[in-house]
């Protein structure tokens, strides 16, 4: 028996393996059984009572051997009540990184007929993460001319989790000179900022010290604070400037790590010190922080490791520009990663009848297998073919699912297999 499974726009020959499974019911294959399990159940954990809800009997699930198919053993079916049950440890935020929804493609199989019916398990977040400032102190330099009114952006804590569970709200302790506003993004993301209600006077205090506190919106919530350490400075009237509010650019994912990206330029009208201006990665994510540098005196960004369509389609981060007096002003940069061809589709074996009987009649189906590329677009189409001068042919029953069945008369004293 052989194959070949080729990539649309693909260079050289790809050498894949045929799995196959078989559904005797179409519906099957369109109709998805539906769970929803919040993340880190204990293992053993009922998800559902699969084998009622496929209309199988407690006899059926050993008879027909009911078991699922993943990648990652996740979950497992009880022999006994065809319960689907966890049966490893389900992090969604390690599983899904920072999509909002999370769900698992699990196949689930029975033989005698050969089956297969599509199950999806919803993972819903839990609030299993505190809030986290990027560093423990914050220090910022403000001059004391500096208006009443102003405001200075803070870093903000950033929280794995989603929805309720992330960052909600933030607080300081009560002072005379500060207040605390929040902007807010049109992602919904929300961003400390001071607001100055009194002026400063350097010669009447040097510095102020805050407490920054971020509270999440579990129940009851979770919290991190950083300190905030103020310096006076003398005065400096005007702001950096850049100049775009917005950087775009477009890189293709098989830029070599240590690239210049992009480089960001901001101005100042003052003199001296208050006219040297610092970059800073400002209400950026972790995960963007890791992937790219920021030169904190030319504003160039370059990526520090490769890049992976496949794992992060767009980073979007926000640069500050603070001159020599404290002042700031930010603009946000947007790096789109373009999808290249670098992924070979990939066949599964599912299920596999290994043998049939010499006078089988044309039709009957032997395998049943699934194709994925990771790829996006036509780079991600997978064409599969067979082998000629043999009795056997597929075709597609769903998107991605293909049978394998009988297409001629079998002679087992001249083909024994």
């Amino acid at each position: 028996m052989g194959g070949s499974c080729f990539q649309r726009r693909a260079a050289g020959r790809l050498q894949v393996l045929f799995p196959f499974l078989l559904p005797l019911l179409y519906p099957a294959l369109c109709e998805p059984i539906r769970y929803s399990i919040p993340e880190e159940l204990a293992k053993g954990s009922v998800v559902g009572n699969l084998a009622k809800d496929l209309g199988l009997s407690v006899l059926d699930v050993s008879a027909r051997k009911l078991r699922v198919s993943t990648e990652k053993l996740l979950f497992r079916v009880d022999p006994e009540s065809g319960d689907l049950l966890v049966n490893d440890r389900i992090d969604r935020e390690q599983i899904c990184k920072e999509r909002r929804r999370c769900e698992l493609q699990v196949e689930a199989v029975v033989e005698n007929p050969l089956n297969i019916f599509h199950i999806i398990v919803a993972i819903e977040d839990i609030n299993d993460h505190a809030p986290q400032f990027h560093k423990d102190e914050i220090n910022l330099e403000i001059s004391e001319s500096v208006s009443e009114g102003a405001r200075i952006s803070l870093d903000p804590a950033t929280d794995p989790d989603i929805n309720m569970n992330s960052v909600k709200d933030y607080q300081i302790n009560p002072n005379p000179y500060f207040s605390l506003m929040m902007r807010i993004n049109s992602d919904g993301g929300k961003y400390p900022e001071l607001s100055l209600e009194k002026l400063l006077d350097r010669e009447e205090q040097r510095s102020h010290r805050l407490v920054l506190t971020a509270l999440d919106g579990g129940d009851p919530p979770r919290s991190a604070t950083a300190q905030i350490k103020i310096f006076v400075r003398d005065a400096n009237d005007n702001f950096p400037v850049f100049s775009k509010d917005e950087y775009r650019v477009s890189v293709s994912e098989n830029l070599p790590a240590g690239s210049s990206v992009l480089q960001v330029t901001a101005t100042d009208k003052d003199e001296g010190v208050n006219a040297e201006v610092s970059y800073y990665f400002r209400s950026t994510a972790q995960s963007t922080r890791y992937m790219f540098s920021l030169d904190e005196k030319t504003g160039m960004i370059k990526n520090n490791r490769s890049l992976d369509f496949e794992d992060m389609e767009r980073y979007t981060m926000e640069v500050e520009a603070r001159d020599g007096g404290g002042l700031s002003t930010q603009c946000k940069v947007i790096i789109e990663i373009l999808d290249e061809n670098d992924n070979n589709p990939e066949i599964t074996i599912t299920s596999l009848s290994d043998e049939i009987l010499e006078d089988t009649l044309p039709g009957m189906v032997v395998a049943l297998f699934k194709t994925r590329d990771k790829d996006s677009g036509e780079n991600g189409e997978v064409v599969c073919n067979i082998g000629r001068d043999i009795p056997f042919k597929i075709y597609s029953s769903s998107k991605n699912y293909y049978k394998l069945v009988t297409d001629g008369a079998l002679d087992r004293e001249r083909t024994p297999e």
